[in-house]
């Protein structure tokens, strides 16, 4: 299993992303528009999964305020790129650090008490979710599983209270 702290991120893990990010468009021969890499950066350094009206308001400024439909479209780019993930449960995105295996699946596990989102892939999981969209004669162009509870750190604050 891979993990990744959505809600332990810290400014170095934000300045790595957006160094991955310039490297990555380069290479693809993308731009990395300031906007693109402004949208990133709130992201990867908020430590919680944000909404793309509250990375608008972060990123506007008195005299000149930042549209959510830019913000929007600076996330599908993101996105597309590997670099974000939505949690469609909170219409919210959280930085992914690592790169993906090809048709590899990501289960989010969500926090309900801290808000805090941990990333994790199970080859156990996704052997059994392919044999059961094989049987279905299903064939997904993604996979991702949301899973809402209490993290490990909630969990054993309410069993010592």
């Amino acid at each position: 299993m891979h993990r990744h702290e959505g809600h332990d991120a810290c400014p170095g893990d934000a300045v790595d992303m957006l160094a991955r990010a310039e490297s990555l468009c380069r290479e693809r021969g993308l731009q990395f528009t300031p906007l693109r890499r402004d949208v990133l950066e709130v992201v990867a350094a908020s430590g919680k999964a944000q909404g793309a009206y509250d990375i608008a308001e972060r990123l506007s400024v008195p005299g000149k305020r930042v549209a959510p439909v830019s913000v929007y479209r600076a996330l599908d780019f993101l996105m597309e790129q590997g670099l974000v993930h939505r949690i469609a449960s909170r219409n919210a995105f959280i930085p992914c650090a690592h790169v993906h295996a090809p048709g590899e699946g990501v289960i989010f596990l969500i926090c309900r008490t801290c808000g805090g989102v941990d990333e994790e892939s199970s080859q156990d999981l996704e052997s059994g979710l392919g044999r059961t969209l094989e049987r279905a004669g299903f064939t997904p162009a993604h996979s991702i599983l949301e899973v809402e509870g209490d993290c490990g750190l909630c969990r054993d604050r309410k069993q010592a209270s």
